[in-house]
């Protein structure tokens, strides 16, 4: 079994056919998804759409893009708000210095802080969001991480090596998209062959960024398991055997997914 370990199925690219897409996902091999947060304020969304479908669980965080929508959360808000069996991370949060027209970069930072103290307080993994701030990046989660220590991963990565490096050895994990199936994508493809076997995760990140051969098309979880296929074949293992490996990835970091999940550790 593979594990879509980032999509957004709140988004409109898929109220029409929700069903569709996850049974489409099934079929696939993708049998569990985790649908991610944008805004604190939409956990309802997610709560209800995890409750509606026992293949999906759910985050509750505020994107970097709504930082400015929702600068001042509490730690302590977002933390309760995943008190719930199905909501199994805090996030996605974090720094996207990519657009001019994003939110201070002070403010985006004060919430990713919010957000990794959330995560201690909830004691759930902080799925995290970076563009164009590699070093800033680094430079928080070093702080943070030796503040007091907590979990999460780089969701999507495509930045450089040395953000990749630095999350290894703060104990992140590594979660690659259809990226890396890009035909241009070299430099992360070597990226991930450097990431140990047991920090790696795989996504769609749909309904964005959808690997080849399905590029320019809607992205959904059912094309996990294209981006795991080029990635397996990108680290010299079988197929089967990469889906053990990143199966067995994600439920280690999200703990708590395991124990929400009925029969997936025979799956698994």
């Amino acid at each position: 079994m593979l594990i879509d370990s980032h999509c957004h199925l709140d988004f409109p690219d898929f109220a029409a056919d929700l069903p569709g897409v996850i049974a489409r996902a099934e079929a696939a091999g993708v049998g569990r998804m985790l649908t991610i947060a944008t805004r604190v304020a939409k956990a309802d969304t997610y709560r209800a759409i995890a409750e509606a479908h026992p293949e999906v669980w759910y985050t509750v965080g505020t994107h970097p893009h709504g930082a400015a929508e929702e600068p001042d959360v509490a730690a302590e808000t977002i933390a309760a708000l995943a008190d719930h069996p199905r909501c199994v991370g805090i996030g996605e949060a974090g720094l996207d210095y990519h657009y001019d027209d994003a939110a201070p970069e002070a403010v985006q930072e004060r919430v990713l802080r919010a957000h990794i103290e959330a995560a201690r307080l909830a004691d759930l993994p902080l799925v995290i969001h970076a563009r164009d701030a590699d070093a800033q990046m680094e430079r928080v989660l070093a702080d943070e991480m030796a503040r007091r220590s907590f979990r999460a991963v780089l969701h999507c990565f495509s930045s450089g090596a040395r953000l990749a490096e630095a999350g290894v050895e703060l104990g992140l994990y590594v979660s690659f998209s259809g990226i890396v199936t890009f035909r241009r994508s070299h430099a992360l493809r070597d990226i991930a062959k450097a990431v140990p076997l047991d920090r790696i995760l795989v996504e769609t990140d749909a309904p964005f960024l959808a690997p080849e051969p399905y590029r320019g098309r809607t992205n959904e979880p059912a094309y996990t398991a294209d981006t795991a296929r080029s990635l397996a074949e990108t680290l010299g293992l079988e197929p089967a055997d990469f889906a053990r490996r990143t199966t067995e990835n994600f439920f280690r970091l999200f703990a708590k997914a395991r124990a929400a999940d009925h029969g997936a550790g025979q799956e698994a």
